[in-house]
């Protein structure tokens, strides 16, 4: 047997909507495709994104360490031991 519930459901929906108009006018699906197409939406982390004033200087930066990784650093040249 299920313990009654005792606390009071927080409805958000304000007074002045009324869900069986909005139920009426509303389009099955309507973003269905967008969805299946899935995102490229990338949330940023707090610290990061206080580096970057806008999505531009985010891709700006993404494109240059995109530009620096096909060019990655020469080795160094091995040093011989010199003999005294």
């Amino acid at each position: 047997m299920k313990k009654e519930n005792k606390q009071k459901i927080n409805d958000d929906l304000r007074p002045e909507y009324d869900l069986k108009e909005l139920l009426k006018t509303g389009v099955r699906g309507k973003y269905a495709r967008r969805f299946q197409e899935g995102t490229n939406l990338v949330l940023l982390e707090p610290d990061v994104a206080d580096e970057f004033p806008d999505g531009e200087t985010v891709n700006k930066t993404l494109r240059l360490v995109m530009q620096l990784r096909k060019h990655p650093k020469p080795k160094p040249a091995l040093r011989r031991a010199v003999r005294a």
